[in-house]
């Protein structure tokens, strides 16, 4: 590999107009990620005025670093306030939440920005070498691929639970359902919308997130308050320890191939690979139990697979001209807009913009951690506000989050029924994260299924038989028959599962009843 045009942009995003530009990028991503509703995408659609009279790869490294400074920026809400701002962040509050509410935040924030970090960089590296390689297979992947894949993600969902299977199933169940209203994308057909023109798009993650995680979360604390007032949060550690970087470094490892390779799938993106990171280590944890009451594995493993991915998702964009998300699907619009084509010839062709937004990163990267942890303890005091004057500033949040979507106050509607229905869940033990997470892989299982079917004329003999989608399958049935042959062999040889230094649990005989 000649190493040439790689060393050639670095001197492209080194000079001085292209790095302030980078470091503008970073900046606004991680506003824009603190505020809820304006994602990425929205926000880099809204910018695009702005880069016409831009050189072209001063206004791609921007737009790159909007992506991946948004994707951090997410995690501060979603660890302080149980606010995602991005939709991948959803899975960061699930640990990064309770963290906060024992005194950890910064130990989370601090994680969660090393391992964006690594993740972003262990990427960039690998995009680096493989990249043509990588973005060759992303190509043999067609719709009976990518429904196995999300099957396989709507099980992790119910792994992901605090509750129990059941309920988690039930969660999990509404969330298909509430996927399918709207517009049907095969026949033009109105499902369960009862007549609403708002309705016809269907719901939006952001809105459906901000009810269930960020305006539930007031309602209940402010009953438990109102119950048992309980002592403001003490704000313990700033920055993570050296023990809490070592056990977070398998996370980070596992979370930085996961993301890597889920993100350069269409479809797959920064959601789909921290949820199935979150799943892979509750599956590996010694003791699951401690996932959602504050596992710094469930914090590390999602921050790192959601930079990965989102950095990998540039691999389609610039190598094959295919967007891997609705983000990516903005940037080729950018990048249609500067007169540049996306494809196979674009290394060849414009060597410069290519490897100056491929080495933006590594420059951007390194920028938000050195942004990021300073402002860790910037980020906590929010901590010391009174839950009297937090609450309602929380709520105008939410609102205008929710507002600043579609410029409707349907959104802000859909935000407090989805509020209440979440306080109402967590009130009878239903974990709300099923529910959101499995709205977001609907409606990709019931396209991509239906593609499939289409393709192979309702044949599923065919649909389930070509190679990667039966590995994928018979990876779903040992994930099921995983837990109960371990339930099997528990209660048959318990000395075989036992913990060493601890007396195998055995079950009681009928003798000694």
């Amino acid at each position: 590999m000649d190493l040439t045009p790689v060393f050639e942009g670095f001197q492209v995003v080194l000079q001085p107009e292209n790095f302030l530009f980078c470091l503008l990028g970073v900046l606004v991503g991680m506003v824009i990620g603190v505020l809820p509703g304006l994602g990425p995408a929205a926000t880099i659609a809204i910018l695009l005025p702005l880069t016409y009279g831009m050189e072209p790869v001063t206004a791609i490294i921007m737009l790159a670093g909007i992506f991946y400074g948004a994707i951090y920026g997410g995690t501060v809400t979603a660890v302080l306030l149980k606010l995602p701002g991005e939709t991948s962040s959803a899975i960061t509050a699930l640990d990064g939440y309770p963290l906060a509410q024992q005194g950890h935040a910064g130990k989370a924030l601090g994680i969660g920005a090393i391992a964006s970090f690594a993740g972003g960089t262990v990427s960039i590296v690998v995009l680096t070498v493989v990249a043509p390689m990588i973005a060759g297979f992303a190509l043999r992947f067609g719709p009976p691929e990518y429904a196995a894949l999300t099957l396989l993600g709507i099980l992790l969902v119910a792994t992901i639970s605090n509750g129990t299977m059941l309920k988690a199933l039930a969660a999990a169940a509404a969330g298909l359902l509430l996927a399918t209203v709207g517009r049907d994308g095969f026949t033009g057909e109105l499902r369960y919308t009862a007549g609403s023109l708002e309705l016809t798009d269907g719901l939006q993650f952001v809105p459906i997130a901000m009810g269930v995680f960020g305006l539930a979360e007031i309602l209940y604390s402010l009953e438990r308050r109102h119950i048992d007032p309980g002592k403001p949060i003490k704000v313990k550690k700033v920055l993570p320890t050296r023990q809490d970087l070592k056990q977070s470094a398998g996370p980070i490892g596992r979370g930085g191939l996961l993301g890597f390779l889920l993100g350069i799938l269409p479809g797959g993106g920064a959601t789909v690979s921290a949820m199935a990171s979150y799943g892979i280590e509750k599956r590996l944890a010694k003791d699951p139990k401690r996932f959602g009451r504050g596992a710094i594995e469930g914090v590390a493993g999602p921050e790192t697979a959601n930079n990965a991915a989102a950095t990998s998702s540039f691999i389609p964009l610039l190598t094959l001209g295919i967007p891997a998300n609705a983000t990516m699907a903005v940037m080729f619009g950018a990048l249609l807009i500067q007169g540049i084509t996306p494809g196979p010839q674009l290394v060849d062709t414009n060597p410069d913009l290519f490897w100056g937004v491929v080495n933006s990163m590594y420059i951007g990267n390194l920028v938000l951690l050195i942004l990021a942890i300073p402002l860790i303890g910037v980020f906590v005091r929010i901590l010391h506000v009174r839950p009297a004057i937090l609450a309602p500033i929380t709520v105008l949040i939410v609102c205008i989050g929710a507002y600043t979507i579609n410029n409707r106050i349907f959104e802000v509607m859909v935000v407090i029924v989805f509020g209440v229905l979440g306080y109402l869940m967590k009130k009878f033990g239903f974990d709300p994260a099923p529910l959101v997470l499995a709205f977001v892989l609907g409606s990709l299982l019931e396209d991509n299924f239906r593609r499939a079917l289409l393709m192979f004329s309702g044949d599923l003999t065919q649909v389930a038989g070509r190679p990667i989608t039966l590995t994928l399958l018979a990876l779903f049935v040992v994930v099921v028959a995983l837990p109960i042959v371990l339930k099997v062999v528990r209660r048959r040889r318990p000395d075989l599962l036992a913990v060493p230094g601890e007396e195998p649990v055995r079950e009681p005989s009928d003798a000694g009843r």
